[in-house]
């Protein structure tokens, strides 16, 4: 029995933690959760710094849904704010949204942090925004049946739509705005009174899988929309960051500023003292505009120490991997089921392989950035993040003050992908505001990015596995060993236990390991890598674990297939049988995997030579919130080795589909993201320092490179998945195996080159 523990439940809340409050105020009808255990009881008339937690309704009728997710792109504003409305009975064009603040009021419901990532947003919050619009209607009802003068069991006969709540016997109506000026919805809701609300079953929606205008579009295409890099504050200096030549590790010995001194404008030079141990070496010139910052910063004379990892390389890491995969007690065990020792002993055929990924950067479009204010004794942040709850006690670890004195103005984030998690752009722009007795606004150069990234790890894996005399798997062993980007964030909460109880280890280095398939026999080993760890601070991109584990899983899937004789995809089939603790889960996959098949025609069609499908089926992200994703790919290899991705065909069953454009959207942006994962991006490490500093050396996938993209979404009527990620860790081992399948290559490192696809058709 697989006894590994993951820490992410996939439940929407915990409603027993909150009571729900309707309430009425001069400013309007206000909806939101309150009770939270350590903060005030909540007011009916939130002052501008603490709005309501989830929507308002203004004496206009507009509706202002408070998203306390990052939105960058993936439009979650407006996904929360249509959820609100199909339940609240409100008319889209009414609808608004706004970002949250890092009021502790709005922390997640489920991981108690205002984070986001892991494709986790819709699936986690969408009951409970459900059940906050749904509240609100009850409300709304109530106090428009006693201001139409109607006794209160006459309630069940109002219908509200469209904004407009109405009595169809009398005739009577009211719209949202004028129930809120009437000053009549009062109700209260209990936490069990919330839960027994019922909402409406799929077949009821009217907002729900409809493609409605996105909320934030119209802003984001006028230039009113503010992300950090818009901010303006008044006396406002800017901050140009000087880094060392060493990731992490180095220290400043010391800094000539004479020619600095020169540049118009220059203000001061600020070595950066980080407490919190995020940044190390670090440099900011301080000057009257960016231009002259930068100036001021390229005239700064700076010696370093390059401290312990200055001779550190990939090729160094990797080495370590090995040698730290080769130990009998190293890492701890995810996954411990049966005793595959024992099943290779009796294995009719035994295959080993090992699977590498490289350094992968993010490189979002809009620049890291942040903006520091101090007044008084309060720090005023202005930028956009993921992670709020963390990145403010970062701010305020680099500002040597308590958490609770650091105000997050959340902006729209110009790309994430999981680099906005951090907090490190906040730190030189603390440090130098404090330093120079003005707000700073620090701004990153293309290079500063590439160099400093939280990148995702080098990875390395060894997969054994063994089948009987049928060709059946019957053990599977799966070592993976990478830095572990959670356990740099110091939140136990974000550990799991492991089933050898050696102590916590990072599931976000192994999840996807823990497959759907039926393996009687299967351990999985997540060993961490402390020269990495050290060398190259890692953090979650677009993918997490997913986007190399199941690289490994899926690829050794269609290696078994090849050495037994058996089709691929059939295979899977066989082992997706829903046995056990797979049930339920191996079923969806399945069907995904059909589904995918069926709309690529996979074999159906006599291709050309040099050409070839490959298929790969993931349940990403966490198992225990898993989306259903499969790819196949096909591909035309020239005899240099060269590999054109001619179509990718993904199939994703998302359960309810909220809209249906931008699921699509999201499916395609993921599949291409894994692409460039899969075939273009790498980044290397040579003493001690990321090499590649900008999108000539670190290229990703180009439009010209763009492949045909075919969708099938399944909805279902289950819960909502996500849809951000899951795409993007399926076509990288679909690519792989159409590889095999075009040429008999088959190679087993990323980025995928022309110079191993062609090694591999020598061996």
């Amino acid at each position: 029995m697989n006894k590994h523990v993951n820490n992410v439940t996939p439940e929407a809340t915990d409603l027993s933690r909150r009571s729900f409050l309707v309430g009425t105020a001069a400013t309007g009808l206000v909806l939101g959760y309150a009770g939270v255990p350590g903060i005030a009881e909540a007011v009916a008339a939130p002052s501008n710094f603490e709005p309501s937690v989830w929507y308002s309704i203004a004496p206009d009728g507009l509706v202002t849904v408070t998203c306390g997710k990052a939105d960058m792109g993936q439009h979650i504003a407006s996904t929360m704010a249509q959820i609100v409305a199909e339940e609240l009975g409100a008319k889209w064009s009414d609808m608004r949204v706004q970002l949250a603040s890092n009021d502790p009021k709005f922390n997640d419901p489920v991981l108690g942090a205002q984070i986001t990532g892991g494709s986790w947003s819709t699936m986690m919050n969408f009951d409970a925004m459900s059940r906050a619009g749904a509240a609100g209607r009850i409300a709304l009802t109530e106090a428009a049946a006693a201001a139409m003068g109607l006794p209160p069991f006459y309630k069940d006969e109002l219908i509200v739509r469209d904004s407009m709540v109405t009595h169809p016997k009398s005739k009577k109506s009211m719209s949202f705005a004028d129930i809120v000026k009437s000053g009549k919805a009062t109700k209260t809701f209990t936490p069990d009174e919330l839960k027994a609300i019922k909402l409406k079953t799929p077949d009821q929606y009217t907002m729900i899988g409809v493609s409605v205008p996105q909320l934030d579009i119209p802003s984001k295409s006028n230039g009113t929309a503010k992300y950090g890099i818009d901010v303006m504050l008044p006396g406002m200096a800017y901050g140009a960051i000087v880094t060392p030549p060493v990731r992490f590790g180095a220290t400043v010995k010391s800094i000539d500023d004479s020619d600095a001194k020169k540049v118009p404008g220059f203000v001061k030079a600020v070595i950066i003292d980080d407490k919190t141990q995020t940044t190390s070496g670090w440099v900011v010139a301080v000057a009257n505009t960016y231009a002259n910052a930068k100036k001021a910063a390229a005239a700064l004379k700076i010696a370093y120490d390059g401290g312990p990892n200055a001779k550190l390389s990939s090729q160094s890491l990797l080495d370590e991997a090995k040698r730290l995969q080769g130990l009998d007690d190293s890492g701890q065990f995810f996954v411990k089921d049966g005793d595959p020792t024992a099943a290779f002993g009796s294995a009719a055929k035994v295959l080993e392989a090992e699977y590498t990924t490289s350094i992968n950067i993010h490189a979002p479009m809009e620049p890291m950035n942040a903006t520091a204010e101090f007044k008084g004794d309060i720090l005023h942040i202005y930028s956009g993040n993921q992670f709020a709850t963390r990145s403010g006690a970062i701010a305020a670890g680099a500002a040597g003050i308590d958490p609770k004195f650091v105000v997050m103005h959340q902006m729209w984030l110009g790309g994430g992908f999981g680099r906005r998690l951090d907090a490190d752009m906040m730190i030189p722009a603390v440090q130098a505001a404090k330093a120079v007795g003005k707000p700073v606004k620090v701004i990153y150069t293309r290079e500063n990015d590439m160099t400093m990234d939280f990148s995702r790890p080098l990875t390395y894996q060894k997969v054994k596995a063994g089948v009987d005399g049928d060709g059946k798997v019957v053990a599977l062993s799966h070592d993976v060993v990478s830095a572990w980007p959670t356990a740099r964030w110091g939140i136990p909460d974000f550990l799991t236990p492991s089933v050898d109880k050696k102590g916590p280890l990072d599931s976000f280095t192994v999840n996807g390991a823990d497959f759907f398939y039926t393996v009687p026999n299967h351990y999985v080993r997540a060993i961490k890598n402390e020269m990495a760890h050290n060398a190259t601070p890692s953090g979650q991109l677009r993918s997490v674990a997913p986007g190399w584990t199941f690289w490994a899983v899926e690829s050794m899937i269609d290696e078994i297939a090849a050495a037994t004789g058996k089709d691929p995809a059939q295979l899977r089939i066989s082992l997706l049988d829903g046995k056990g603790k797979n049930d339920g889960g191996a079923q969806r996959l399945r069907n995904t995997l059909l589904a995918a098949m069926g709309l690529a025609g996979y074999g159906t069609k006599q291709l050309p030579k040099g050409e070839g499908m490959g298929v790969a089926c993931v349940s990403s992200q966490e198992r225990a919130t898993a989306s259903w994703t499969a790819c196949v790919a096909h591909v035309a290899v020239a005899p240099s080795g060269e590999v054109k991705v001619k179509k990718l065909t993904v199939a994703t069953d998302v359960g309810t589909q909220v809209h249906p454009d931008n699921i699509r959207a999201q499916v395609e942006g993921a599949a291409l993201w894994g692409l460039s994962l899969a075939m273009y991006e790498k980044a290397t490490l040579k003493d001690g320092g990321i090499e590649q500093k900008n999108f000539d050396t670190y290229t990703p996938l180009r439009m010209s490179q763009v492949p045909e993209v075919a969708v099938a979404v399944i909805a279902n009527g289950e819960k909502a998945t996500g849809v951000g990620e899951p795409a993007v860790t399926v076509v990288a081992p679909a690519i792989g195996n159409a590889i095999f399948n075009a040429c008999g290559a088959r190679v087993r490192s990323l980025p995928i080159t022309a110079e191993a696809v062609k090694g591999a058709m020598k061996a």
